[in-house]
């Protein structure tokens, strides 16, 4: 299968597929050790724990699912978030880091899986041209930006969190 996918199943898949794997590492990860800096940032140079790894998740998910709800609701949709454009994507990931900063791991963990629990929801309750029929946002369709926010982000961050497990042995679990 193609990383970008072209239909309903495909970005169903996708977003399973990225979500299990990643779930394994987070469970691989000692709570006490899950706001160490040491998971590659989103900004160049910058480091974040894995608290904020799961915030940033839970942050781009429901946005997607914020915009779907105003799209169906004739409400104005502020891409990608109001207060932030497109070239402001680190201020954006800082800004989850910040909503959640007080959140303990298993809340997050549990928000994580809750989120993507939703975004399943919403995959499944819509046919697959309204997923891939027409352009949603600009060029892209909304499967495609529900991927660019979900399963996309989950791999990218999948390949981070299992780098700091490898290089911080002493806090698995």
């Amino acid at each position: 299968m193609s990383t970008i996918s072209k239909n309903k199943v495909e970005l169903l898949l996708a977003i399973h597929s990225a979500f299990e794997k990643l779930c394994i590492d987070y469970n691989k990860i000692a709570p006490n050790a899950t706001r160490v800096l040491g998971v590659e940032g989103n900004k160049k140079g910058s480091q974040i724990s894995v608290c904020d790894t799961l915030a940033y998740l839970i942050g781009w998910q429901n946005l997607v699912l914020k915009w779907h709800y105003h799209t169906e609701h004739s409400l104005p949709v502020n891409f990608p978030e109001e207060g932030f454009n497109w070239q402001q994507l680190g201020e954006l990931a800082q800004h989850f880091y910040q909503q959640y900063q007080d959140w303990t791991y298993d809340a997050l963990f549990s928000e994580f899986k809750a989120t993507t629990e939703r975004l399943i929801t919403l995959v499944n309750s819509l046919e697959n041209e309204a997923l891939y029929g027409q352009p949603w946002y600009k060029t892209y369709t909304l499967g495609r930006m529900i991927q660019f926010n979900s399963s996309a982000p989950m791999k990218n961050m999948r390949t981070k969190v299992r780098k700091f497990i490898k290089t911080h042995p002493q806090e698995l679990v």
